[in-house]
């Protein structure tokens, strides 16, 4: 068993990196553990072992290879654990509170010193530790235990060097600690050790105090919890803190005493009447001080031994917690004065304070115990007591509040709502808590907002569905989402509609900004979770055009706060929320806000083409037509993306399917053909067939049955013919509009978007469903999908290739009969084997 537990924590100190000198058997690096668990680094040198006249003993001694000063003399003590780790580390604590490292850059000169350390110990090498147990027998283990148990010296001024030393020397094992502890128990020994402080006090025996202190300090090591009631009871505690005042290592004593007697004041706000709860909250605030503040901070090798010292203090306050509850005078004396009016502002405070305290001990308590807690809490009356100190106008008083009603948010949000909807049955939306709740997070005062976030994070909490409860009777969610949405949600809102009702924000500051973010954030979290709720509370108040206003704020932060509203909006595919977009014409400021980033890469630049990507990718059609048909001619230069040449290629293809429906129904057809696959599985050269069939064919070639071939021929050239009549004319029209205009999108930094009803769609162009040679719609540009690696000739009037689901398009309409009757032979000379493979 590893006997340094606690130094794990801190990791093993770092090993040495290596070197390119010659002696480098014993060149080690020595490293020392800071108060902060980190291993410092005190410098390189050459470890010797040898006697030290002044240590009276076998020494390990480093000399710093730079300048030949010592960096290291420390005795090797037969008692001292010694650790050897990773065959280049060893690790061990000087008796002093103070850990040591040596790590070697060779192994051989780690197994030398180990060594040495060995011999002097009497420890066999193999071993890496140098003081476990695990080279005792049972037998002789139990003939210890069994045995008459540790002698103590007299508790005599002379002796207090040879206590000292014996304290020490047992802590290291722990059979030699229970017996000590045993020993300690039954003789009343710490009593002794106490009268004896106060007359090395009295004398000024500054040496006899330090050996009470090693004593003292030692027997909190021990971890006993019998030795800790007799030390922390009422007569012995300030005495045990008196003697942990003289610490060796200080050439001043501490004035611990002085300051829990003088400073430290202890206020009753309500009176407690019961002694023993009284007498447990002075010992509790005291032992809490020593562990915090009168023990000097543990070694990683002795912080596993104050675990006692940990649970004495937390029991205790569990004890308080249990005595204070059931106290009823006191709990309703308490909340009577929280909430009287006649209650003067620092009393009122004071309560406060010791409610959120009341509340922080709480959290040491078993779940059980808890629930039992906030109910009775609960009962009393908690929540109407938080507002009306929310209600105050003391901003300590309600930021104590605050705390409170965040630890009862945490437990049991389903409590907080049920008290707020029954709550509204009575009172106006004004003075609900909630609401009040949501006033604070508006005008929080802190720059920062440290106050809101924290707000934001519990109101969120308690609109989040995931920890509502549905019983047979009534449902929590639908009861408490319509509660929120009649009358809180307007107060969220408030901010935002009051700062959007132009074309830009009307306050544009870092704080408002913030403020706004936070607002949308929860917004946009509702807009997830609540489905039909904000949904309709979005339409109707046509909240997405007011938060897009924020699009055009000088804080790129809240701009991009509004666009990801708008995507989650998208992100849901829902056909009400798209005409809503649509009606309202609410990609404009989108298209405006990506206009004026310009050419920068930035975050702004991204998020607005993955908006548009996603609508592509995800092949909304009534999103498509409407980017396409109103915003095209300012997107149309953007080919640094291929997203809005393909989503133009996207809104071509849909055109095309509604004005030619035969040939949609034919595709459908054709592909049912081609795709459909048996039940069983195709084996693995049929399937090799398919993928190279797929690949080698040419662009747009129908793969028919036979039977369909001659059944469909003059079903698909009647409305073929007619198309490319049709697309000839608007070719022809289109050219003449390009000698009339010059629009370039991208270009143009005087372009405007007009939102009058007039003008809605006056970036559609006459030839927004033609095909520009070069353009997204060509089959060999760049931006489409499905470009082919051949095509036949005249493509650049060809029209635009069918892809749906990463599969190349199965139609192709050829300008002339020389491409048809191409496609005919080719066809025609498939192998049979193909076509029969394609009838099946």
């Amino acid at each position: 068993m590893d006997p340094f537990p606690g130094r794990l924590l801190a990791g093993p100190p770092p090993r040495f990196p290596g070197g390119t000198m010659t002696d480098t058997r014993r060149r080690v690096k020595v490293y020392t553990l800071n108060e902060d668990r980190q291993w410092d680094d005190r410098g390189t040198g050459h470890v010797s072992s040898g006697y030290v006249e002044r240590l009276k003993g076998m020494s390990l001694l480093v000399r710093a290879e730079s300048d030949g000063s010592l960096l290291l003399e420390s005795k090797i003590n037969p008692n001292t654990a010694y650790q050897k780790q990773q065959d280049t580390l060893i690790v061990w604590s000087e008796a002093e509170n103070y850990d040591l490292a040596l790590s070697f850059q060779e192994k051989a000169g780690c197994d030398e010193i180990w060594e040495k350390i060995c011999q002097v110990q009497g420890k066999d090498p193999s071993v890496d530790i140098t003081q476990d147990l695990v080279d005792e027998s049972e037998e002789e283990r139990f003939d210890d235990m069994s045995s008459p148990g540790l002698e103590l010296p007299s508790c005599e001024l002379s002796r207090l060097e040879e206590i000292a030393e014996l304290v020490a020397s047992s802590l290291p094992s722990p059979l030699r600690r229970e017996k000590l502890a045993l020993a300690l128990e039954n003789e009343g020994y710490i009593k002794k050790l106490l009268e004896l402080f106060h007359v090395c006090e009295d004398l000024e025996n500054i040496e006899g105090l330090h050996h009470l202190y090693e004593i003292i300090k030692g027997i909190f090591l021990l971890n006993r919890t019998a030795l800790f009631e007799v030390m922390f009871s009422e007569e012995c505690i300030m005495d045990v803190i008196g003697c942990l005042e003289y610490d060796p290592a200080l050439s001043q004593p501490r004035k611990h005493r002085e300051f829990l007697t003088k400073t430290a004041k202890f206020k009753e706000v309500i009176p407690i009447s019961d002694p023993e709860l009284k007498q447990k909250i002075h010992q509790t605030y005291r032992v809490q001080y020593i562990q915090d503040m009168v023990l000097p901070t543990p070694s990683v090798f002795e912080e596993n031994m104050l675990s006692t010292l940990h649970s004495f203090i937390f029991f205790n306050k569990v004890e308080i917690v249990g005595m204070l509850q059931e106290d009823e005078k006191f709990l309703t004396d308490l909340f009577a004065q929280l909430t009287d009016e006649a209650t003067d502002e620092e009393k009122r405070q004071e309560l406060v304070n010791f409610l959120k305290e009341f509340c922080a001990f709480s959290q040491t308590l078993q779940p059980q115990n808890r629930d039992a807690f906030f109910k009775t809490l609960s009962n009393m009356g908690i929540l109407p007591a938080l507002e009306v100190i929310l209600g105050m106008d003391d901003t300590q008083v309600r930021s104590a509040a605050t705390d409170i009603f965040s630890y009862l948010v945490e437990y049991n949000p389903s409590m907080v709502r049920e008290f707020v909807m029954q709550e509204a049955q009575q009172n106006d939306d004004d003075i609900l808590l909630i609401n009040l709740i949501i006033e604070h997070m508006i005008c929080d005062t802190d720059p920062e907002l440290g106050g809101a976030v924290q707000l934001m994070g519990l109101l969120r909490t308690l609109v989040d569905p995931e920890n509502m409860l549905a019983t047979a009777n009534k449902t929590e969610k639908t009861e408490f989402l319509g509660f929120f949405y009649k009358h809180c949600m307007h107060v969220l809102t408030a901010p935002l509609l009051a700062n959007t009702t132009e074309d830009k924000p009307s306050k544009d500051d870092f704080q408002t900004a913030q403020l706004l973010a936070l607002v949308l954030e929860l917004l946009t979290f509702c807009v997830e979770h609540h489905t039909y709720h904000i949904k309709n509370y979005i339409i109707n108040k046509d909240i997405l055009r007011r938060v897009l206003v924020l699009m055009a704020s000088k804080h790129a932060f809240l701009a991009l706060c509004a666009l990801r509203f708008k995507r989650k909006i998208i992100g849901l595919k829902d056909e009400f929320y798209n005409r809503y977009i649509m009606k309202s014409f609410l990609f404009e400021p989108v298209v405006k806000a990506f206009l004026n980033n310009g050419s920068r890469y930035n975050l702004m630049n991204s998020a607005i083409i993955e908006m548009f990507e996603f609508i592509r990718v995800e092949d909304i059609k009534s999103l498509t037509a409407h980017v396409i048909e109103n915003y095209w001619k300012a997107l149309e230069d953007v080919d640094y993306v291929q997203t809005f040449k393909g989503l133009k290629l996207r809104f071509e293809q849909q055109r095309e399917r509604q004005d030619n429906p035969k040939l949609d129904s034919m595709r459908s057809i054709l592909r049912n053909h081609r795709y459909r696959r048996d039940a069983r599985t195709l084996e693995d050269e049929e399937e090799m067939w398919f993928n190279t069939d797929e690949d080698d064919m040419e662009d747009g070639e129908a793969v028919v049955s036979p039977s369909d071939k001659t059944k469909n021929d003059d079903d698909i050239m009647d409305p073929i013919s007619k198309f490319m009549e049709r697309k000839k004319l608007k070719e022809s029209e289109e050219k003449e509009v390009l000698l009339k205009t010059n629009l370039s999108g991208r270009q143009s930094p005087s372009f405007k978007l007009s939102l009058s009803s007039g003008t809605k769609t006056n970036l559609t162009s006459q030839s927004s469903t033609t095909n520009l040679p070069g353009s997204p719609g060509s089959p060999g540009s760049p931006g489409s999908p499905g470009s082919p690696g051949s095509v036949p000739k005249n493509t650049s009037q060809t029209a635009a290739i069918t892809t749906k689901g990463g599969l190349v398009g199965l139609v192709d309409y050829p300008d002339d009969d020389e491409d048809d009757d191409e496609d005919e032979d080719k066809e025609d000379t498939l192998p049979l084997s193909k076509k029969a493979k394609f009838d099946s």
